[in-house]
């Protein structure tokens, strides 16, 4: 599955000079992790955002949001935003800081 090259860039221009971020190919996609977590990705067009369990439902509220069921069921804790929701850069910007406080929130993994 191809990701959006657009998408990649944006992303790779926020994370820009960051050491606690590599970059992995996942799913098909590009996965971004932060201190070793999964913090989001782009799986075709859309951005895949790991949220939270406790933003989860809060998040699926948004028209532009979708259930992460690339296996087949639902991930709770992980949606995918719609290229409609990622049009602006604060649009794109608002999504990648609520992954990262929630990953923040995670413990250190070595």
């Amino acid at each position: 599955m191809a990701y959006d090259p657009g998408l990649a860039e944006r992303l790779h221009d926020y994370f820009e000079g960051r050491p606690e971020v590599e970059v992995k190919r996942m799913f098909g996609g590009l996965c971004f992790m932060v201190a070793n977590h999964m913090c989001c990705g782009i799986i075709g067009e859309k951005l895949m955002a790991r949220v939270g369990p406790e933003k989860y439902d809060e998040c699926l509220e948004n028209s532009y949001v979708t259930e992460m069921d690339f296996t087949g069921k639902p991930m709770k804790g992980i949606v995918y935003v719609l290229p409609e929701g990622l049009e602006s850069e604060p649009e794109l910007e608002y999504w990648l800081a609520l992954c990262e406080s929630f990953i923040r929130l995670l413990p250190p993994k070595l």
